[in-house]
């Protein structure tokens, strides 16, 4: 039997879908993250406006609640960078990034330079995750691990050892539930890290739930995701067998995806939105036209890696977006309608209000990608 075709309209749409992109749903938040896979985190912000883009009704105080309660937590995990991901989803998520994470981390020349072998580290993650077990400030973490291997750990050798340890980020206050100085937490059950059939089961669980939240997808769209190697990713891909399915993408591409998983006609309609820096659908495919146009990529993904705030138009990245004094500006690269104008509008009237006992200004620290100019068709304040 021939694999069911799908269009890359159709793709977008069933990735919007999934992402809580064509519809707010009135979820509670943990249960919100769990359907989108994971968020990414390394801006404070970035997790409650990815939120408000999705929960019907969102309430920042929600996502506060829940990250103060460890219900939803911060951690490196994929693609080796913060994601903030249910509690009961990080002990699998982490075991499947255990390869990627060790190598990348343990085996960096800026940790293997200070002269601590496998052993050594590994005995010293297992202790500080349990001294964390009450959280500890990254001062005091750094030079109790210090002192129990008993080197001195330049900074970047310990930022290498703490990313790589299974460790939360726990929450400081501050508008957005972390401030710049870290504080670390031990997860309630520890990850197994050395243990390659864990590490294999994660990965397979970790694939499916990619699968159910941003598919259908290739194997380099999974590998992308992850930062797992392809050959990972492949063997997982065949140990699940019926429990993914096939279909031909644009150009006789070969995409997987979980049976069932919603479809929607490429047609169906996709409401502007005003998307949060890092939003994690801009990132978890190898392929990015899927949500962002080619002409525009270098635009809102930067060379360094900054991810602009962008507008979303008929499901497709459209333009940019900043916080300025008197409402939203919005920078769009082509023509836009006057009705999609007065939809980003009422969007902007809604993240203002969520802005304003926050941080009304956010983002402000990426002005300079401003400064320096987009290709842009029209530039508008959405006045709050």
């Amino acid at each position: 039997m021939a694999a069911m075709a799908i269009s890359a309209r159709g793709l977008n749409r069933s990735t919007l879908a999934r992402q809580l992109l064509l519809e707010r749903e009135p979820l509670d938040v943990v249960d919100a993250v769990r359907r989108v896979v994971a968020l990414q985190a390394q801006q404070h912000a970035s997790p409650y406006l990815a939120l408000w883009n999705r929960i019907d009704g969102f309430d920042p105080a929600a996502l506060d609640a829940a990250l103060a309660e460890r219900r939803l937590v911060k951690a490196t995990l994929m693609r080796v960078t913060l994601h903030m991901v249910d509690a009961e989803d990080f002990g699998v998520f982490r075991e499947a990034m255990e390869p990627t994470l060790r190598s990348s981390r343990l085996g960096d020349a800026r940790f293997r330079a200070s002269g601590i072998g496998p052993e050594q580290a590994a005995g010293a993650v297992a202790g500080l995750l349990e001294y964390a077990g009450s959280s500890r400030a990254d001062a005091e973490a750094r030079a109790w691990t210090a002192e129990r291997l008993g080197v001195p750990l330049e900074t970047s050798a310990w930022r290498m050892l703490r990313q790589y340890a299974p460790l939360w980020h726990a929450p400081t206050g501050g508008p957005w539930s972390f401030g710049p100085r870290h504080t670390w937490a031990g997860p309630g059950t520890p990850p197994r890290l050395t243990d390659p059939e864990a590490a294999d089961a994660g990965l397979r669980a970790l694939l499916l739930r990619y699968l159910a939240g941003f598919g259908p997808a290739s194997v380099a769209d999974m590998a992308r995701f992850t930062t797992v190697a392809r050959g990972r990713v492949k063997a997982a891909v065949r140990a699940l067998g019926p429990a993914v399915e096939e279909l031909e993408g644009p150009e006789g591409t070969v995409l997987l995806d979980v049976p069932g998983a919603p479809r929607p006609d490429e047609d169906t309609p996709a409401p502007p939105r005003l998307m949060a820096m890092w939003d994690s659908v801009l990132l978890a495919h190898a392929d990015r036209g899927r949500v962002i146009p080619p002409a525009y990529r270098s635009e809102v993904i930067r060379v360094n890696g900054d991810v602009l705030p962008t507008l979303l138009v008929d499901g497709r990245v459209a333009g940019v977006w900043r916080a300025v004094d008197g409402g939203i500006e919005a920078t769009a690269f082509h023509a836009l309608p006057e009705r999609v104008w007065e939809r980003l509008a009422a969007e902007a009237v809604s993240l203002t209000a969520l802005l304003a006992d926050r941080d009304p200004l956010v983002y402000r620290r990426w002005d300079h990608w401003w400064a320096r100019g987009f290709p842009a068709a029209a530039t508008r304040l959405l006045p709050a």
